[in-house]
């Protein structure tokens, strides 16, 4: 698939500052918004795809999502836990507090910054590989988001790259999303200025695109509840 990526300007792999006061937020938001009985509970899990990077109020991925689902009458919650910038090494040191153990499922949306930084795949798949362990072992259901490697990185590098997501999706046996931007990334339109993030219509496609996974996934959730 032909898309464009370009090497990191600071904004994709610097880590915002926000990640300290996401703590906090975090929790107070988990907490007000888990207390109606039978509310589905999504923590969007992920870097600045996820964190919502340039975009207004509303706009942002989890957001867009969470309004999709409650417009086709699913009683959900989603809680963005995206920090820019952040790695799949950030993610896995941060998992225990970003994450509450309250969540029913978690959409895990890491590595474009690994993949950027020309991290090694070995390295990425790791991580991810430990932070799906820990999420499963709290008995919580995990979507994965993959992601493609860059042309610039080489045929070496995709090769190592790509299929990991795969891989990981199968050994764990849970719902796999095998490109995030699919749909997004190889069309201008529906990126920001710096052809790497989507703006607010680009984040409304990657929802089309992903909203059967998670109608899969919720309609599971709720006959495992019956």
């Amino acid at each position: 698939m032909a898309f464009k990526f370009f090497r990191p300007s600071g904004q994709f792999t610097k880590i915002s500052s926000a990640a300290a006061a996401l703590m906090l937020a975090l929790c107070i938001a988990v907490t007000a918004r888990a207390e109606t009985a039978g509310t589905i509970e999504i923590v969007g899990f992920g870097d600045s795809l996820m964190a919502g990077y340039n975009l207004g109020p509303g706009e942002g991925f989890p957001e867009q999502l969470e309004d999709a689902l409650r417009a086709e009458d699913y009683d959900v919650a989603i809680t963005n836990a995206g920090v820019s910038g952040d790695t799949t090494s950030g993610g896995l040191s941060r998992l225990e507090w970003s994450v509450p153990e309250t969540a029913d499922i978690v959409l895990l949306e890491l590595g474009a910054n690994d993949m950027l930084r020309g991290i090694p795949p070995a390295s990425t798949e790791q991580n991810l590989d430990r932070m799906i362990s820990t999420l499963k072992e709290r008995g919580q259901h995990v979507i994965l988001a993959g992601m493609l490697a860059a042309p610039n990185l080489g045929e070496d590098y995709a090769a190592a790259f790509n299929p990991l997501y795969e891989r990981l999706a199968e050994k764990h046996e849970i719902p796999l999303i095998p490109f995030f931007l699919d749909g997004v990334a190889a069309e201008p339109s529906l990126l920001l200025e710096d052809g790497m993030h989507p703006n607010a219509q680009g984040v409304a496609r990657m929802v089309e695109r992903i909203l059967p996974t998670f109608r899969e996934v919720l309609d599971e959730q709720q006959e495992e509840g019956t």
